[in-house]
């Protein structure tokens, strides 16, 4: 499983003019089962995605087709992990 994060690198005015797309991206992800939540950080300096793929070059893959990465928007940092708990419904949606 990995933390995917995002990290802005350009004002938001320019990220929001990709958001749609953006949000096309992860609606894709979702349906395909690879995402497991997403959303904005606070403050608004860039995002997380959990996904529960377990290739790290998977993920990888997966996020150059990212409207953000492919125009440059954010870079973003990978954090693996495994779960050592979690609740009734995140087993569910591991699966």
């Amino acid at each position: 499983m990995f933390i995917i994060n995002l990290i802005y690198k350009v004002p938001l005015e320019k990220v929001d003019q990709f958001l749609n797309q953006h949000n096309e991206y992860l609606d894709k992800h979702y349906a395909l089962e690879n995402f497991l939540a997403s959303g904005r950080k606070v403050p608004r300096t860039g995002g997380i995605i959990l996904s529960k793929i377990h290739d790290k070059a998977e993920v990888e893959r997966i996020i150059e087709n990212d409207p953000f990465k492919i125009n440059d928007l954010a870079d973003y940092e990978l954090i693996e992990f495994i779960p050592g708990k979690t609740s009734e419904e995140m087993k569910f949606l591991m699966k």
